[in-house]
């Protein structure tokens, strides 16, 4: 038995869909320690999004710390924060007119949503918070409650309250979900208690590639505009230019009252969140809500070398345009040699191939990585082939990338169709008489 098995917790779950032990990465490329490469479509669950040790971002986190520049701060002043905060300022918030305050509430996505949760709450004076189905927004109490997963849902081992669920874009066979949400908040007898905000995946990730529209959206913002309701945008995992622009909201035309941001934001792969939120909702009083870690100096030195080198130029949102065409047709004829393949959805550099279950996503993830290649699922049963390529990730690789999961769905096709053939067979064979059989 290995040191992990023999010590490491139960609750371990990446390593036994990915059973190898990795000791380098470039780029797209992770290489495990009998020397093999595989093309990365998880970027760390979209942690990774411009690519493992992206060069310019690694030199600027080895000059700060071979400087023995300050690490940990809490929330003291450094020269670290305040470039981070001017170049946020700069290339981020001031060319999309948001006049907004951040907020380090600690390292993690949780950390930022929970920040949100609480600032909603003193805001408005109200307990109430309406997600959707599908959603998902962390593994903390308040996250946790939020989220629509039962099974991860189920460890937090106490109730989890004050969250009226709605459906997303989507959901409903039947109906406009929008409309359903409107008339429940706007009945005083619907029994859903007028929120302190609504918050919302735009492209909900890990519920499956489920994608809102920008109707939709408009819609949501129409409605807790006027009644009063803040807007919680969880751009965690897809923000940062994982759908092409920096936020994901953009291309809806709307502005949250809030945003959580997290995972690509340090550049590196290094724990990094903010709560980002319009001037006026600046409620908090000196240390009303902390955190040890939410002075990580380095992730704000390569969250800043990110936003000097992939955003201050303009370019991500076309090289994700053409990466992302390029991969929806590619998934398009997969589908359409696949019969398994149920739908194919996503925006940007965030695509979903959705199986008929979950055990035939699973085995595709499994030949993928049996040839080379690190993809994942998501959905309510794991049944959606989930892409997370890097954004940087070279046409050559994607295309590699592409071919190897092609392989894959056609694999387990071929599989399917002999089990298939297997099982009409024998339902069809006459019965074996034995003797003193009758």
């Amino acid at each position: 038995m290995n040191v992990f098995e023999r010590i490491e917790s139960e609750v371990r779950g990446y390593c036994r869909v990915f059973p190898t032990t990795f000791t380098h990465a470039r780029s797209a490329t992770l290489v495990d320690e009998r020397g093999r490469e595989y093309i990365d479509f998880f970027a760390g669950a979209g942690a990774l999004n411009y690519g493992h040790n992206p060069p310019a971002i690694k030199r600027a986190l080895i000059e700060y710390l071979s400087g023995d520049h300050v690490v940990h701060t809490l929330d003291m002043y450094t020269a670290a924060k305040r470039r981070f905060l001017e170049v946020f300022e700069e290339v981020v918030l001031k060319p999309r007119e948001l006049d907004f305050k951040v907020m380090f509430p600690g390292p993690t996505g949780t950390n930022a949503v929970e920040a949100a949760l609480k600032l909603a709450r003193k805001a408005t004076g109200r307990a109430n918070v309406i997600s959707f189905t599908n959603g998902f927004h962390g593994m903390t109490l308040g996250s946790l409650a939020l989220t629509g997963n039962a099974s991860k849902r189920e460890g937090a081992g106490v109730p989890l309250t004050h969250v009226s669920r709605m459906p997303y874009e989507g959901y409903m066979r039947r109906g406009d979900s929008i409309a359903h949400l409107d008339a429940l908040i706007g009945d005083s007898s619907s029994g859903v208690d007028l929120p302190a905000a609504v918050i919302v995946e735009t492209v909900q990730a890990e519920g499956g590639v489920n994608v809102a529209s920008g109707r939709w959206l408009r819609e949501l913002r129409r409605i807790t505009r006027e009644r009063g309701i803040l807007l919680i945008v969880d751009d965690i995992q897809v923000g940062c230019g994982r759908t092409g622009r920096f936020f994901s909201f953009e291309d809806a035309g709307i502005t949250p009252d809030i945003v959580t941001l997290s995972k690509s934001l340090s550049g590196y792969g290094l724990p990094f969140a903010i709560t980002i939120f319009r001037r006026e909702l600046d409620l908090w009083s000196p240390g009303e809500h902390n955190g040890t870690f939410r002075g990580f100096n380095p992730a704000m030195v390569t969250a800043t070398a990110a936003l000097e080198h992939f955003w201050r130029d303009g370019t991500v949102p076309s090289m994700v345009g053409e990466k992302a065409a390029l991969t929806r047709r590619r998934l398009e004829a997969i589908a359409m040699r696949t019969p398994f393949v149920r739908a194919i959805r996503g925006r940007g550099m965030i695509r979903g191939v959705e199986c008929e279950s979950g055990r035939l996503a699973g085995a595709v993830s499994k030949a993928a990585f049996d040839r080379g290649l690190i993809i994942e699922t998501a959905g309510a049963d794991d049944e959606v082939v989930k892409l997370l390529p890097p954004l940087t990730i070279t046409p050559a690789e994607l295309e590699r990338g592409l071919d190897i999961l092609a392989d894959a769905f056609r694999t387990v096709a071929l599989r399917e169709e002999d089990e298939d053939e297997m099982v009409d067979r024998i339902a069809s064979a006459p019965p074996v008489i034995h003797a003193g059989q009758s």
